[in-house]
Formats: structure tokens, C-alpha cells, sequence
């Protein structure tokens, strides 16, 4: 089914994005894709690490239900949002099949409307969801609404892709030097698209860090920490104050919501 006109698409979202969101075929394979996926380890272990305390969290972007599945068996009450309901039927058979009770929400992230203000403890944003998230004002109003949904001081723990990580490849190297021209004449910036697991022309927007600082800020969030991730092992690095806004592969972000009265 071809997806509808870009001005019925909801806020965000870009015709590759909506396919990507309605394939069950994606939904059924996302657990075992991953399974062996660097990233995917690191950042179960990091958050398991920092979020020690069960609360009130809310998983945007859940997907299949990996991260949702690991905090629910240790006892957070889990609201899982994604835009995918095929994704959402996968989250649905694996906590059932867990015993475990997950509350299930379809919804745009830019849309957060239907959830109330000041709800949760802990927000997280995991595998560059925010980066699948078409155009910088929409990226920001993702953010906001999850500043609205978190109470005062709640932890949002976001990952982003770091826009030098095209350097590794050739066609990366190729697209980043053709962005970097067109940021130095004052155009927007854009994103690399590919054809990712069979859907064409998906992006997901890698982030400078001064942009995601911005953004976050933006946000009404306060940085607490950052973890620089390597590009391969998604590992944290050490001793990069200085040179992860470069050699960094992307970033796990921990941030507090310093308002819980935004609007989102």
C-alpha cells in the first residue's frame, strides 16, 4: 500500500518512516535482528546501571519491546509508545508471554496529547528513535513532550547518532562533505537516506553534538551526563571531554526535566 500524501502524514513523519511503521514484517524480525547488535547490549547495560530505582517510566519509541520487556521484569511500571502498532502487537505477545503487565500506547512522539502532564519518573529514547524523527522542529517537540509528561526532575536517557560517524565509509565521507557545503551556505541541514531492511529511503538524523545540546536545552532539560559510544564496539570511551564531539559514534544523553509544565 503506497503511503498518503506528504500533508497527511502525521507531523514528523516521512513516507519511508510511515512504511517502516506499518510493516508487520519488520515488527515480526526487530527481536532477532537485534539480538547480537553492539548497541544493543551497551545500552541495556547503561540504563540498567543509572535507572536502579523501579518507577513511573515510559519507553518512546518502544519497538519490539526489548527495553520495556527488561525494565518491567524488574519491577517499572512501563508505558510503552510507538507509532507502530504492528510493533505494539510484538510488545503485547512478549510481556504476555512474560507475565509481565505493560501498558501499550500508539501515538506520535510529536503528539504525546493523550498522556498527562507530569506522569512519569523516567522517559527513555533509545537507538536513535529521535533521529528517525523527520525535520529539527518536529525533533524538538518530541523532546518537549516528553518535558511534559515527566515530572519535575524526571530522567530522560536519550541515544543519538553523532553526524561525524559518516567519516567511517566512503559514500558517508561523500554525503558529509556535500552537507557540510550546503550548512556553510546557509541551507538546512539534511539526511543521508538508504534503503534500510527493504525499506527505501529511510533516514535517521545524525546529530552534531552543539545540535543536540540545543535541542535538549530547548527542551527545557539540564545535561547531566553524556557517554561518548565507539562507532564499532559501542562502548563508552574515556577521556574524550574534549574530542567526543568528534570521535564519538553517538551518545547515551541522561538529562532532568527542570518543567514539568510544558507544553507537547
Amino acid at each position: 500500500m503506497n503511503p498518503p500524501p506528504r500533508w497527511l502524514l502525521p507531523p514528523g513523519v516521512d513516507p519511508a518512516l510511515w512504511e517502516y511503521s506499518r510493516s508487520d514484517r519488520l515488527a515480526e524480525e526487530e527481536a532477532g535482528y537485534f539480538a547480537e547488535d553492539p548497541l544493543t547490549r551497551a545500552d541495556e547495560e547503561i540504563l540498567r546501571s543509572r535507572l536502579t530505582t523501579p518507577c513511573d517510566l515510559i519507553d518512546l519509541g518502544c519497538g519490539a519491546g526489548r527495553l520495556a520487556i527488561s525494565f518491567a521484569s524488574r519491577g517499572f511500571r512501563v508505558t510503552a509508545v510507538d507509532l507502530s502498532a504492528p510493533m505494539l502487537r510484538q510488545v503485547g505477545r512478549a510481556s504476555q508471554a512474560e507475565g509481565l503487565a505493560i501498558f501499550r500506547v500508539r501515538a506520535n512522539l510529536c503528539r504525546l496529547e493523550g498522556l498527562p502532564d507530569s506522569r512519569f519518573d523516567a522517559a527513555i529514547l533509545m537507538y536513535s528513535t529521535l533521529g528517525m524523527i523527520s525535520g529539527r522542529e518536529q525533533r524538538r517537540r518530541a523532546l518537549a513532550s516528553a518535558a511534559r509528561v515527566l515530572r519535575p526532575g524526571g530522567v530522560l536517557a536519550l541515544h543519538a547518532h553523532n553526524l561525524w560517524l559518516h567519516l567511517a565509509d566512503p559514500q558517508g565521507r561523500r554525503w558529509l562533505l556535500g552537507e557540510l557545503g550546503r550548512r556553510a551556505i546557509g541551507r538546512p541541514p539534511s539526511d543521508r537516506r538508504m534503503t534500510y531492511r527493504g525499506i527505501p529511503g529511510l533516514a535517521v538524523h545524525a546529530f552534531s553534538w552543539r545540535e543536540l545540546r540545543s535541542d535538549l536545552r530547548s527542551a527545557g532539560f539540564g545535561i547531566d551526563s553524556v557517554i561518548p559510544l565507539d562507532a564499532r564496539t559501542a562502548r563508552p570511551i574515556r577521556w574524550t571531554r574534549l574530542l567526543h564531539p568528534i570521535r564519538a559514534g553517538g551518545w547515551i544523553v541522561f538529562s532532568r526535566s527542570r518543567d514539568g509544565s510544558r507544553t507537547g
